[in-house]
């Protein structure tokens, strides 16, 4: 049986019929891990075999599942860099919230990801670890800051993966890299034990082969935290039940206007129009709405980014600049550049922002929109910094918004790269979003497609 052609979903089914069990499952995702990281660099640390405690009965909802853990999220007894020479001795003494939920849940973690330093960038070129690369052409990004995780997912190499995302960490790589990425609502999953870029922007969430393990996922790792001063009570969720609901007369926005069009790549946009009228062919009304008012919300996010991200690191930064990345370096001094004056504007712009988002969605169910405006760029030469500056400008909005997001496979270029369709909507509704992306999936092939690895 080939391991890694399935997903979480379907090797849960598995071992609960007893058709695998969790050594054989634990053992595929390792040969996975020899035999590709050398060449992908997805991996800071591996966990060995046997290290790791699994439940004793197979009830819980992860059980045997390997999960793949992105290098900010405490582990105990785990090193936990966060990609940072700073903390390349890190031992945490205890696991970060989600992960002990996780691990109640029977999930055994396999690795801690490669990510971008501090994850305060989207290549994923570590100069401290090594750059991570993308496994349908490694001489291109995988997107970051979560690259490790979503390269892991879509190699085999784990079943599953978390990552972390302040201006779109987690759905710029799985677009990039071919697979599933979302991120709740801002408050609705705990970063306790995360290391911080932005306490204001900062989500934690699932990347996936296919929507329902996100569902499954995100089952798990939402919650209330009371000691995280980020999380909100609210009713649990159920993700899952209605996901294969029809979509019928759902009314989704289909994003058009300068800031759009002017960025995206022509296969970008036909494959994101194509999309549209699958979703269109499955019952949903598609109208078009004119999104150029999320420019300000994505210039807004960079400057909170880097202005948290500043003030977070201040000491590290006073006591050894040198130990940061070139990139990364500048940016934090940039973020320490701005003035009160510009940071409370950004923050007006976030209200003004979410209050128009809001009006939006008190009239279509869901918006959809690129997760990039462009395929992976080269990970290294004279433009690669200039052509990823792009690649945040239309998840960034929704983390200042807080709103929940999703990236889905959506097609393919020419040369051979991922496209990935990104469905956002109101505040806590991810069952809607996650209803939006399953019925896409289910129309469609893109997420059974497998990278053979090329040079």
């Amino acid at each position: 049986m080939n391991i890694d052609l399935l997903s979480l979903t379907d090797q849960r089914d598995l071992i609960k019929n007893r058709e695998v069990n969790a050594s054989d499952l634990a053992e595929a995702c390792y040969r996975q891990i020899e035999r590709l990281n050398p060449t992908l660099n997805a991996f800071i640390t591996v966990v060995p075999p046997g290290q790791d405690e699994l439940p004793s009965e197979g009830s819980t909802p992860l059980f045997g599942i390997p999960v793949a853990v992105k290098d900010l999220y405490d582990t105990k007894g785990i090193r936990t860099t966060g990609g940072s020479k700073f903390f390349a001795d890190n031992i945490p003494i205890k696991d970060a919230f989600v992960v002990q939920k996780l691990k109640k849940a029977g999930a055994r973690v396999i690795g801690k990801t490669n990510t971008h330093e501090i994850a305060l960038g989207v290549t994923n070129n570590n100069p401290h670890f090594g750059a991570c690369r993308n496994p349908w052409n490694v001489n291109c990004t995988p997107g970051g800051s979560s690259g490790g995780s979503a390269v892991a997912v879509a190699t085999g190499m784990a079943l599953t993966a978390l990552g972390t995302d302040t201006g779109g960490s987690i759905r710029i790589p799985a677009s990039l890299c071919g697979v599933v990425g979302l991120k709740p609502t801002f408050g609705r999953v705990s970063l306790r034990g995360i290391l911080p870029l932005s306490w204001n922007l900062d989500h934690a969430g699932p990347i996936t082969r296919k929507v329902e393990d996100a569902a499954i996922m995100l089952q798990v790792m939402g919650g209330y935290d009371k000691y995280d001063p980020a999380s909100v009570k609210t009713l649990p969720g159920d993700y899952s039940s209605h996901i294969r609901d029809t979509i019928r007369d759902r009314k989704v926005a289909f994003a058009v206007g300068n800031f759009i069009e002017e960025a995206t790549d022509p296969e970008v946009r036909q494959a994101v129009e194509q999309a549209a009228k699958v979703l269109e062919e499955q019952g949903a009304t598609i109208t078009e709405v004119n999104m150029d008012f999320l420019k300000e919300a994505a210039l807004a996010n960079a400057l909170m980014t880097q202005a948290d991200a500043a003030a977070f690191h201040r000491e590290r930064m006073q006591a050894h600049p040198d130990w940061f990345g070139a990139d990364v370096r500048q940016r934090l001094e940039t973020g320490a550049g701005f003035t009160s004056s510009e940071y409370a504007l950004a923050r007006r712009t976030q209200a003004e922002v979410k209050r128009r988002c809001d009006i939006l969605f008190d009239e279509y169910d869901v918006l959809v929109l690129p997760t990039t405006p462009i395929p992976a760029p080269v990970l290294e030469g004279e433009d690669a910094i200039e052509r990823a500056r792009l690649l945040t400008r239309f998840t960034a909005p929704f983390n200042l918004t807080g709103l929940p997001a999703l990236s889905v496979p959506c097609g393919f270029t020419t040369n051979g790269l991922p496209i990935g369709l990104q469905i956002a909507s109101r505040a806590w509704n991810e069952a809607g979003v996650l209803r939006i992306g399953y019925a896409y999936q289910q129309a469609t092939e893109w997420h059974t497609m497998k990278p053979q690895i090329s040079k």
